[in-house]
């Protein structure tokens, strides 16, 4: 028996990715949907010592992460990286298969957490 070799797209943002525009792309991804949110070495790029980015631009990047890293939380994406250089990752959310029967939507759960903070 063969199994269905499905390729893989990453789709990789011409600007740096929005926490907004993250969001958005979760709430209509297909399963095996994958988008590049960063590239770069993620943990010094959002450190000021290190970072290229200026003030604001490091701030956006670190809502994007985090946004990130809670969207694979609450079991929405996985998050893998791709190494493409020295020093340099491709920083990749894999859509999950939604939830049948889903409780709550992204929308709901993210005024929720706003509310909790």
């Amino acid at each position: 028996m063969f199994m269905d070799i499905i390729p893989s797209i990453t789709v990789r943002s011409r600007h740096p990715l929005s926490e907004i525009e993250f969001c958005a792309w979760v709430a209509q991804a297909a399963p095996g949907d994958r988008l590049e949110y960063h590239c770069g070495f993620l943990v010094l790029d959002t450190f000021a010592l290190f970072s290229r980015l200026d003030d604001q631009g490091r701030s956006e990047l670190c809502k994007l992460a985090g946004r990130a890293f809670w969207t694979a939380e609450q079991g929405l994406v996985h998050l893998v990286q791709e190494r493409v250089g020295p020093d340099q990752f491709a920083y990749i959310a894999v859509a999950r298969p939604k939830p049948k029967a889903a409780a709550v939507s992204l929308p709901e759960l993210l005024l929720a957490e706003q509310e909790a903070a």
